[in-house]
């Protein structure tokens, strides 16, 4: 068994992409990558068969592992040190088996951890020599479970819901050079001192087993180690969230910003999901969730967990949180479309054209009554935290609603200032990416001057986002937008474009533009297209973009005051983002 391959195991086909991602790794671990582990949810719900290839590339997946935990007698913790060989995670000082039950009857077994027991057996003998023989899942104490994510560099990353398991027994170790460089025994308080080191990454500790060693076991694990019945006492069945701990890697890399997103995308969606479909109500629940399956990047939702990540300490209250916002982002945009008369969203009908204007509005209504429920049930927030977030929240709903006040009383007002404008669009819009990155790095444990900068980083970055979307309705085409291409130029909308070329001199460019500002449906698109060049020739267009450029400039400062980490690699993006969208 120590050679296996992957014929003796259950497996996935590779596809010729993925098996090109595998090229230059090491023939054996590569053709390992095939291997089937079992995909489960956040809480460890199986869902059926996935290679190990598809559960660490890009964004991963939610897959069942275990960590075995083998001391002898004299009470040393057997440590291995993965080999160079390993695909994901090679040469880190980790537990002496930590692997994937994979997806087979004796291996799916949950009845007294006897799945991820089997798996044990099954690894110690592949990894380290050990004759099953010798030893006995009836010996293994099973412990608890973690939930973790650690991304080694921008391809694979670990997500794993990883069951504990505890052994004790005397054993022939013969380590596998495929698997193991290097095996070690170490008494408690060798490995105290190895976890307060700071090693490089060639001889690091891998995130998971420092998660373990370092805030799931006690030292009554050390002392009870050969007791069964003593360990089954400290047992539980929780699953302890750790969150995404990619920092404790030295040398780890951040992956770009849609696959960050990608990785708590779903989670989140899911949430939002089985929040509106709690409606007792098929058509209500239909039309609150029509924006919602209609796509979206997610980028405010997903926001309080990459600032998490990249400040403090994230966990899954962070994707609770995230779907909240995201429900009241996409309740004002129902409002929004109703109010703006705008029959298109995300390329399908908006919820008022779709449903109707009652239900419409009904369901914008239960969105944000459902958005505060979905937030003061977030998980892992301390009852002291609940009330000033509720606060926050509602604040944001305000400004957002203020800031759309003066969007409507705008359309009538020849007057309006830069300084309108910007108030506007700060409560419109900036003041959500404000929130959500200032929730996140409070929520996470930042320290106050880190909450405040990453607040004006959001602030920067919402600014930014408006007015780039402003000059994006006006170059961009209707299939790109999603909706009507140069609809805020005929609502007559006082966008920062708008109100410089009407400071500008009288003359038949500008009175190209006030051919088709704010005339609606009677401006066919030919003139319309017209009044959008003669913006551009007045020089607004290039005035707006060089405002939002300011507000870039601005955000990045933020972010060059944060303590470098893969998480930035994320928010780097996000801050290009709008601007990359013109280039």
């Amino acid at each position: 068994m120590a050679g296996y391959g992957i014929k003796d195991v259950p497996h996935v086909s590779l596809d010729d992409d993925e098996k090109s991602s595998l090229q230059t790794a090491d023939p054996v671990q590569a053709a390992l990558m095939a291997e089937a582990v079992i995909a489960v949810t956040e809480r460890d719900e199986v869902i059926g068969p996935m290679s190990k290839l598809q559960a660490h590339r890009g964004p991963g997946v939610f897959h069942r592992a275990f960590s075995l935990l083998l001391f002898n007698t004299k009470g040393e913790m057997l440590l291995q040190k993965r080999s160079a060989d390993k695909v994901t995670f090679p040469g880190v000082w980790a537990n002496a088996c930590c692997s994937h039950p994979l997806h087979a009857p004796a291996e799916l077994e949950e009845a007294n951890a006897s799945g991820v027991k089997q798996a044990a057996v099954r690894k110690l003998e592949q990894e380290l020599g050990i004759d099953p023989s010798s030893i006995s899942p009836d010996s293994m104490t099973f412990m608890t479970k973690m939930r973790y994510a650690a991304r080694m560099n921008r391809t694979w990353i670990e997500r794993e819901v990883d069951h504990i398991l505890v052994l004790t027994a005397d054993v022939d170790v013969k380590p596998n050079p495929n698997e193991v460089a290097e095996v070690a025994w170490v008494s408690h308080d060798e490995l105290e001192a190895m976890l307060l080191e700071e090693r490089p990454a060639h001889d690091a500790v891998a995130p998971w087993f420092r998660c373990i060693a370092a805030r799931i076991m006690t030292e009554d694990w050390w002392q009870h180690h050969a007791d069964p019945a003593a360990l089954a006492g400290l047992a539980d069945d929780l699953i302890h969230d750790m969150g995404d701990v990619s920092h404790m890697l030295p040398g780890a890399e951040g992956a770009d910003l849609l696959t960050s997103i990608m990785e708590v995308k779903p989670l989140i969606e899911q949430r939002i999901e089985h929040s509106l479909r709690a409606s007792r109500h098929e058509r209500l629940g239909n039309a609150m969730m029509h924006l919602i399956e209609g796509g979206g990047k997610r980028m405010r939702a997903t926001l309080p967990w990459l600032i998490a990540k990249a400040v403090g300490e994230a966990h899954s209250g962070l994707l609770d949180i995230g779907a909240a916002i995201e429900t009241v982002h996409n309740f004002t945009l129902v409002h929004d479309d109703i109010m703006d008369d705008d029959e298109l969203r995300r390329g399908r009908n908006a919820v008022h054209v779709e449903y109707g204007m009652p239900t419409a509005i009904n369901a914008g209504d239960a969105m944000l009554a459902i958005a505060f429920e979905r937030l003061v049930q977030a998980e892992n927030l301390e009852p002291h935290d609940v009330a000033p977030l509720v606060n926050r929240i509602a604040w944001m709903v305000r400004r957002v609603s203020e800031g759309q006040q003066l969007d409507i009383e705008f359309e009538d007002r020849l007057d309006v200032s830069e300084d309108d404008y910007l108030e506007m669009i700060e409560g419109k819009t900036a003041v959500m990416f404000l929130i959500c990155a200032e929730i996140g790095a409070r929520i996470s444990g930042a320290d106050e001057e880190t909450v405040q900068l990453m607040a004006d980083w959001g602030k920067a970055v919402g600014l930014c986002f408006q007015l780039m979307d402003d000059v994006i309705d006006v170059l961009s085409d209707s299939e790109t937008l999603g909706k009507p291409a140069g609809s805020d130029i005929a609502q007559g909308k006082r966008t920062l474009m708008v109100i410089h070329a009407l400071r500008q001199p009288e003359g038949p460019v500008k009175d190209r533009l006030l051919a088709v500002l704010g005339k609606g449906d009677d401006v066919n698109e030919e003139a319309l297209n017209d009044g959008l060049a003669a913006l551009s020739e007045l020089g607004s267009v290039d005035y707006a973009k060089s405002m939002a450029e300011q507000y870039h400039a601005q955000a990045h400062a933020c972010l060059n005051r944060i303590e470098d980490g893969p998480a930035l690699v994320a928010l780097r993006e996000l801050t290009d983002f709008q601007l990359a969208r013109l280039h």
